[in-house]
């Protein structure tokens, strides 16, 4: 075995390592992988348990050997997020130009070296499912040459990169989805395992599983998950891909339940399936979408089976597909895909084969009625016909279907435009458009089905995290997911290594963040905004009339000046002694209100009060109603309810925001000798935007 070159990058470690020097006296397990790989990920499960039987105590150390497939995976900060993301906690050398790959003549991803004390090679083993003879060679092995007193206990200088890594709200989120029908989205928060579902402003309604893996179904308390990716949701029922589990859990909002609908907790093989869902195993899915079948709407989940590299129906209801005998609910089977990894489009279902599909949509409408899925291992975009089942190509590759090496970054229509891994789609029914999460090459972007044509909307190929006024020049790193909220106008985007969703306004084409927020509820990791301290206001009354103003168009940054002018009969006059005072209040969108004054004394009826708002810099919501309530407790007997004036704006845009002041009459009832009624008039309110004062 040759020694490591000089000048690798390490991981996990303290330094460098050398085979002859550092490696003496130990058996070495070399695991030559690229993290895109699913049959690599398989591996890690069983590294795992071999690390925790025997340590580098006991003359075991396994080296990770990354030796990429795509040029992003050769650079060192994203085989640290690989690092992180699948909990790798061996020593990892980065095998850029694959040096140790061509001396070690290895030709397939994943393969495994055994090295002896002496750094001499014993065995190797090729691919995935060989964890038998792994532990029984390494077993024996360490007892030879402990035998031969040629073991040394010498401990490696381990350092694992996971252990600086600061807290965050969000970790590797791999996918995101909208609940069209409620003001929420879901988030596969994949890297603290576990589900967010949040209001659209952030604020996290439920967290449920994590923060660390496991299996267990059960209150959103006591349930776990390993590693989720694809959610979907209908009917405050969410349906989530739990990857490393080799599961499809269900989220029951309603009662608060997780339960297993699909698989048996163990990676699957089988590529047929027909058997009902808790008792048919699978294999690493890796996303979920919502379907129809030939009976009813939306009683199918479709699958992305990573594992096995094929399209899975799970059915929510009795039913058909395509020439299929009835299908009672539960049953869990392959659709499309023959299982082997390949780019092979066919008219028959299961002729036709994928490479690791990872992101589903639907367009459920005529002409299209297809899945659409993003192949990531053949950098393609493919369509799934729901009518016969008949796979084609849209985006990407090359026609030989054995080539899956036929990557890079191009703009262009069909075979002509070139992807690298894309792990994401969603399609926009409003314009008929599919956008495409172009994940190692860190961009977004949008194909038409019709011509094929597929061009870049954001990203600009660098893997970074800067929010520019122009999508082209906003950058992503490896973004995941993707889902089409606000009725076809905002894009929600799962940023996956710069832990956040983004979003973009379709129309303006800006690009925002979401921030995640803590609630009183949900329990959750890392640091949050801590919540704006509600002020108790009397109850507003039914009967209050509406005022609608036209709008006024606002951005992030800039500052509001409401000029409140009292127009009042000309006896009026605020008793001395009983103050008087406007507030504001955001509910469900305190941060609005961070660091502000949200209330103050009205003095005098002759003085405009002045309420100044700061719209913050990073927004955190869309959709954002602000009140303003006057109170006046001017008592000269007895007093009845409070009056209040009310106001509300909507902010539509991160970036460029929509304000409609909406105020609402009340009136003053005060009580002398008799009940005497006066209305409060309010003629106009002047806002100032950066000194223009802006009349409505």
């Amino acid at each position: 075995m040759p020694e490591f070159p000089e000048g690798l990058e390490w991981l996990n470690t303290e330094g460098s390592i050398s085979i002859y020097k550092d490696l003496c006296g130990k058996v070495v397990v070399l695991d030559f992988f690229t993290y895109c790989c699913i049959n690599c990920i398989h591996l890690l499960p069983d590294l795992n348990a071999l690390e925790h039987k025997y340590t580098d105590k006991d003359g075991l150390l396994i080296v990770g050997v990354h030796s990429a497939k795509f040029p992003n995976e050769k650079v060192l900060d994203n085989i640290k997020s690989a690092v992180l993301r699948y909990n790798i906690t061996h020593p990892v050398v980065n095998d850029t130009d694959a040096i140790l790959w061509q001396d070690l003549e290895v030709s397939c991803w994943p393969t495994l070296v055994i090295l002896g004390p002496r750094g001499n090679i014993l065995f190797s083993l090729v691919g995935e499912g060989h964890k038998e003879k792994l532990f029984l060679f390494t077993s024996v092995a360490l007892k030879f040459y402990k035998e031969k007193g040629q073991i040394k206990d010498n401990k490696i200088g381990i350092k694992l990169y996971r252990d600086s890594l600061p807290p965050s709200p969000l970790l590797f989120p791999g996918k995101v989805t909208v609940d069209n029908l409620s003001d929420r989205l879901v988030i596969a928060d994949t890297g603290h395992h576990r589900i967010l579902v949040v209001r659209k402003n952030g604020q996290i309604q439920h967290s449920i599983g994590g923060p660390n893996s496991g299996s267990k179904d059960g209150t959103f308390l006591e349930s776990t998950f390993n590693s989720p990716q694809g959610v979907s949701i209908k009917n405050n029922i969410i349906y989530v891909a739990d990857t490393e589990n080799h599961l499809i859990r269900k989220i029951d909002l309603e009662t608060e339940m997780v339960s297993t609908v699909a698989g048996i907790g163990i990676q699957g093989t089988d590529k047929e399936g027909g058997a009902k869902g808790e008792e048919q195993p699978i294999s690493s899915p890796w996303d979920v979408v919502f379907g129809t079948s030939e009976d009813s709407g939306d009683d199918v989940l479709w699958i992305a089976m990573a594992g096995i590299h094929q399209i899975w129906a799970l059915m929510l209801e009795d039913g058909k597909l395509l020439k299929k005998s009835d299908l009672i609910k539960g049953t869990c089977l392959s659709f499309a895909g023959s299982g082997n990894e390949e780019n092979r489009n066919n008219a028959y279902p299961h002729k036709a084969s994928f490479a690791q599909p990872s992101g589903l949509s639907v367009a459920s409408e005529e002409p299209w009625n297809c899945l659409f899925v993003a192949d990531s291992e053949s950098s393609t975009v493919r369509t799934v016909s729901l009518k016969d089942g008949a796979v084609k190509h849209l985006v990407g590759g090359e026609r030989d279907p054995m080539n899956l090496f036929a990557f890079g970054d191009v703009d262009g229509a069909g075979i002509n435009a070139k992807l690298q891994h894309p792990l994401g789609v969603t399609w926009d029914k409003k314009r008929n458009l599919l956008y495409v999460a172009d994940s190692y090459n860190h961009k977004i972007k949008v194909v038409d089905p019709k011509t094929k044509n597929c061009t870049t909307i954001a990203g600009t190929g660098e893997a970074s995290n800067i929010i520019s006024s122009t999508s082209t020049e906003s950058t992503f790193n490896e973004p995941g997911g993707l889902c089409i909220g606000e009725n076809g106008n905002l894009l929600y985007i799962a940023d996956t290594n710069n832990h956040q969703i983004k979003v973009m306004d379709l129309e303006t084409k800006i690009i925002s963040v979401l921030s995640i927020i803590n609630s009183e509820t949900a329990v959750v990791d890392g640091p949050f905004l801590e919540k704006q301290k509600t002020i108790k206001l009397p109850k507003l009354p039914k009967s209050s009339p509406n005022v609608k103003l036209s709008p006024l168009t606002v951005s992030p940054g800039q500052s509001l000046q409401l000029i409140l002018r009292l127009d009042l009969p000309a006896e009026t006059k605020l008793t001395e002694g009983a103050p008087s005072f406007w507030f504001l209040t955001a509910e469900g969108n305190e941060w609005l209100l961070e660091g502000q004054t949200p209330s103050g004394e009205i003095r005098s009826l002759s003085t405009q009060p002045v309420i100044s708002l700061k719209i913050p810099h990073s927004c955190l919501s869309f959709e954002v109603i602000v009140s303003i309530f006057g109170q006046d407790e001017n008592i000269l007997a007895q007093s009845s309810p409070l009056p209040k004036k009310h106001g509300q704006f909507h902010m539509l845009s991160q970036r460029d925001t929509t304000l409609n002041l909406l105020l609402i009459q009340k009136y003053f009832l005060m009580l002398l000798n008799l009940i005497f009624l006066e209305k409060v008039l309010i003629n106009n309110i002047l806002m100032k935007r950066d000194g223009t004062t802006c009349p409505h």
